[in-house]
């Protein structure tokens, strides 16, 4: 599959069980596709449902109908089916996802939090490390900070701890929420032209950006998610 991320009529709803089972539509027929070295930036008004589309591609939510593949190292693997492992082996080798919160392992200091996706694919630590730590220089954290726990920092800090984190590997699709939502001008600045590096390298990047000046710079297409609402269309 030359398109790395294909979503196919992807449909979306939560059950309330606390509200007698009534079912809370979210998203219908959501279908596009993300090409190598393009960024797709998911629009729309907020609580329309882009995040629940990322964290659906990621396998964090289920999905009540649809596809959604992913080539997977040379295989496609239709993450809407695939069982947890199959999920797992995806995120580890071909999708990265950066969340808008940090969630790490207490009392691990921050330059093994930004390593650890590289160890796992095999990467020696020592190699991890600089990698991580070039990394950490670029996002301009201090480096008395990086033998700390990233849950001392403040929420910028910890943005950019989860930023290297998720762009240290070269995963072949990426997922970004809200990546430089709690970062200063100079910090924008730098994600920017991360983002720009991996479109240059191939990678496909979804993701969603309420700055608006930084998705102008990084959008090559902005996918109005209003279009996938249940709601919308039964108004």
């Amino acid at each position: 599959m030359a398109t790395p991320l294909v979503v196919s009529e992807v449909s979306k709803s939560f059950i309330m069980h606390l509200r007698s089972g009534l079912t809370l539509p979210v998203v219908s027929n959501v279908s596009f596709s993300v090409a190598g070295g393009e960024c797709v930036v998911l629009g729309g008004p907020s609580g329309i449902g882009k995040s629940s589309i990322l964290k659906m591609l990621y396998g964090n939510y289920a999905v009540d109908t649809g596809q959604i593949l992913i080539d997977h190292l040379g295989r496609i693997i239709d993450i809407a089916t695939a069982d947890p492992r199959a999920v797992l082996d995806v995120r580890r080798s071909t999708l990265g996802y950066v969340s808008q919160f940090l969630r790490t392992v207490p009392r691990v200091s921050t330059l093994d939090v930004v390593a650890e996706p590289l160890v796992a694919r095999g990467v020696a630590a020592e190699e991890a490390r600089d990698k991580a730590a070039d990394l950490l220089s670029r996002l301009n954290l201090p480096r008395e900070h990086w033998q700390l726990p990233p849950a001392t920092f403040s929420g910028g800090e910890q943005q950019r701890v989860n930023i290297a984190r998720g762009f240290i590997t070269d995963h072949r699709v990426l997922l970004l929420d809200e990546p430089t939502a709690s970062l200063d001008a100079t910090n924008r600045a730098v994600v920017v032209e991360m983002i720009r590096a991996k479109k240059k390298a191939g990678i496909a990047i979804l993701g969603i950006f309420h700055d608006e000046e930084v998705r102008e710079l990084v959008a090559d297409r902005i996918l109005d998610v209003s279009q996938f609402s249940p709601r919308k269309a039964a108004a």
